[in-house]
């Protein structure tokens, strides 16, 4: 009789750790759906937008070379290029190269922000230099991901819902925020890198000296 008390005991106690057990995942695997669902509006949402910043940069180099070639310099230099997949892009112009990346979208990511709640986004990554000549030797994603992000000029932060605003940050001006809705996304990133970049300039190198603004 007694054996058969404990029997009953060690089901019941079984069943509440496994219901317990249900409970406890159940609540995470709701927390992880969200999260995925969030991956997959914003992957779609900095695809688009990454396509039509390839359009953005080809119409940027057609503009240049019009420039350039009013002034009597060659436009040999300016040009941009593409993998098939769209996910690199890069825009020559002279002595200047510039790539853009959403390789660094590869599991579901929020935006730090300080004082409001993190934002599941995509990310669109501006680079200084050529992207295939930097990761020549790149083995691993650590390894990617510390390239591009000593490499890094600003980023474009695309969150799942459409209707809100993308953040823009330029690394210089780390701890600021700024915000573009989906219509001007893609051709403000484009002119505001390109301004950034293109719009300093080289010195000597002497020391720590490499680059200035005018």
């Amino acid at each position: 009789m007694s054996k058969g008390y404990e029997n009953f005991n060690n089901m019941e106690t079984s069943f509440r750790k496994s219901t317990l057990i249900q409970e406890r995942i159940g609540l995470v695997s709701t927390h992880m759906y969200k999260q995925f669902l969030d991956y997959q509006h914003a992957t779609i949402n900095t695809t688009e937008i990454f396509a039509e910043m390839i359009d953005n940069l080809k119409a940027t180099a057609d503009s240049l070379k019009q420039s350039f070639a009013a002034r009597g310099v060659t436009t040999e230099n300016i040009y941009v290029d593409h993998d098939k997949d769209k996910t690199v892009v890069i825009i020559n112009i002279l002595w200047h190269t510039i790539s853009l990346t959403t390789r660094c979208n590869y599991e579901p990511q929020a935006l730090f922000r300080d004082g409001a709640a993190p934002m599941f986004s995509g990310r669109i990554m501006a680079i200084n230099g050529n992207y295939n000549e930097l990761m020549e030797d790149i083995t691993s994603r650590n390894e990617m991901m510390q390239v591009l992000l000593d490499k890094e000029v600003a980023s474009l932060f695309v969150p799942a819902d459409k209707a809100q605003n993308s953040i823009f940050k330029i690394r210089h001006l780390a701890n600021r925020e700024f915000f573009l809705n989906s219509a001007d996304a893609s051709r403000e990133f484009v002119l505001k890198v390109i301004e950034t970049i293109c719009g300093g300039g080289l010195y000597h190198e002497e020391g720590s000296r490499k680059s200035f603004n005018i």
